[in-house]
């Protein structure tokens, strides 16, 4: 007995010896005025969007689950899924979904959905909010954290090629203003908000062409609605001016960033990202979520999507 009383007396006798040389230690550095280090940085994780494999390609047009397979193997920590691709929305087919990432060890970490509330029609924009509102419940159903949702636009352009032909911008529709716009965006996610609470799902507001074309549009938003439900997704290829600018304005409120590759060139453009850079804005505002790959090129995804990976590792690898 007494022996042992005597190793434990010991024991703490030489932790609390250590202790205290350790914070002499630290002492000693403040005093001579060394800076205290910081938290050790974290790599970002990344994701890959199933619209990396899809791109609204008649020849790539794979399943939610194909996808899942090919993330898993390819490397990826985790999955975006694009709703507009989902096949079933059955509670069965969501929880196989979600089982089936589970097994792989990906997270399902954002679902990218559609809408618009830049409407006059009343009725167009409840539409909207009761789309939104579905999509908030598969999101949860899936456990998933955040979806992408959108401000909308006007509209005027003939069709999406020609919107980007004109990179994003159109006219607005006769007798209506922009004042007019985003009255209606706030209205429909204000709608939107009571679901996003009880399912514990944020509203990623994404730099998505109209209202949302800059980071002061998306920002608008964010700061009228004021609702920790309500904040970004920064999409790295959708700022075709001043884009790390813009990055840096938006970083702050992000809880997913979707980057932009374009490998064989762009669908509709190619932008030249330098993701070192954007790994060190997103670092400076403490982002530490998931980055989304969005593989916006002509090369097969069989090639490009593993390069794709490669880069962003790299960028984001604290």
């Amino acid at each position: 007995m007494n022996a042992a009383i005597s190793r434990r007396g010991f024991l703490a006798s030489s932790m609390a010896a250590a202790c205290t040389a350790s914070r002499l230690a630290l002492a000693d550095d403040v005093a001579a005025g060394d800076a205290v280090s910081q938290p050790r940085a974290i790599s970002n994780p990344i994701a890959v969007s199933t619209y990396s494999y899809w791109r609204f390609r008649d020849d790539s047009k794979l399943s939610i689950e194909a996808c899942i397979d090919l993330a898993a193997e390819a490397g990826f920590d985790g999955v975006e899924i694009l709703h507009i691709q989902m096949q079933d929305e059955s509670n069965a087919s969501l929880q196989r979904i979600k089982q089936r990432a589970f097994r792989l060890g990906l997270d399902l970490c954002g679902f990218s959905t559609h809408q618009t509330f830049v409407s006059p029609d009343p009725s167009v924009r409840q539409q909207n909010v009761d789309h939104t509102i579905k999509c908030i419940e598969l999101a949860y159903a899936l456990g998933i954290p955040t979806i992408r949702v959108n401000t909308g636009r006007w509209g005027t352009s003939k069709s999406f090629d020609d919107l980007m032909a004109k990179k994003g911008i159109e006219p607005r529709l006769e007798g209506y203003t922009d004042e007019d716009g985003f009255g209606w965006v706030q209205e429909g996610f204000e709608k939107c908000l009571p679901a996003a609470e009880r399912c514990g799902v944020v509203m990623g507001l994404e730099n998505h062409w109209g209202l949302g074309r800059t980071a002061a549009g998306v920002l608008r938003v964010i700061n009228e609605i004021d609702s920790p439900w309500l904040r970004a997704t920064l999409d790295t290829g959708n700022f075709l001016e001043d884009q790390y600018a813009q990055y840096e304005q938006l970083a702050p409120e992000a809880v997913l960033v979707q980057a932009k590759t374009y490998y064989g060139g762009g669908t509709w453009y190619t932008l030249e990202i330098d993701y070192d850079r954007v790994a060190e804005i997103l670092r400076r505002a403490n982002y530490r979520g998931y980055i989304s790959l969005e593989f916006e090129g002509k090369e097969d995804h069989q090639t490009a999507v593993p390069k794709s990976l490669e880069l962003l590792r790299r960028a984001f690898n604290a």
